[in-house]
């Protein structure tokens, strides 16, 4: 599986565990709610400094977003 893959997949596992919505996820991340939809659609390529955000706002180390997803 390709790592924008894995990373949509495991934002996407996260924040429904957290029962958010993309919305939330982004408010809490400080990015905007289409920019958590493009990651998550694969349209999208954060930067490293997003991930981090969205990483922290997942209450998650940025590396497991980039793990396969479990």
């Amino acid at each position: 599986m390709e790592v924008r893959r894995r990373l949509a997949a495991n934002m996407k596992r996260l924040r429904k565990a957290k029962g958010w919505s993309q919305e939330v996820l982004a408010d809490a991340a400080g990015v905007d709610r289409t920019y958590v939809s493009g990651i998550e659609r694969l349209v999208r390529n954060p930067t490293i400094t997003v991930l981090e955000r969205i990483a922290q706002a997942l209450d998650t180390p940025a590396g497991h977003l980039l793990d396969p997803p479990t």
